[in-house]
């Protein structure tokens, strides 16, 4: 079984940083003020740090292991099946042999994260995915 998710961003920083006000946005008399972030945005240089420190916090906590090959890939191994997350950038595959421990997987990820099911993951990273009852492929 294999699912496909995308997250969102939109996490506490835990750096002061300060950009231009937005344009459309500046109070007369104000112009040379600008605004202290309290949230990262896409596109900000510590956005992709901020994602990744976050999430891999998490994944340490929920008792996965990061691979040592692919930093972004976590396995989790249980008595009789495993469960293997990789995270590309926002998106994410979690691939595993027990739907119930998936299921659970994917509650505890949407209560901490913004998070869209794509469902059944057809396609990640230009790669085709095809299953039958038994394989991945």
């Amino acid at each position: 079984m294999s699912t496909h998710f995308l997250v969102n961003v939109g996490l506490r920083l835990t750096l002061e940083i300060f950009v231009p006000q937005p344009k459309g946005f500046k109070v007369q008399g104000k112009e040379n003020l600008v605004c202290k972030l309290q949230k990262s945005l896409y596109g900000l240089k510590q956005a992709p740090r901020q994602w990744y420190g976050k999430f891999n916090e998490f994944m340490r906590n929920s008792g996965f292991h990061k691979c040592e090959e692919n930093h972004c890939c976590y396995v989790k191994k249980y008595i009789n099946s495993y469960i293997i997350l990789a995270l590309y950038v926002d998106d994410m595959l979690i691939v595993g042999a027990n739907i119930a421990e998936i299921d659970r997987l994917m509650k505890q990820l949407s209560k901490n994260f913004e998070m869209k099911d794509l469902g059944s993951a057809k396609q990640i990273l230009g790669m085709r995915i095809s299953r039958d009852r038994l394989k991945v492929f």
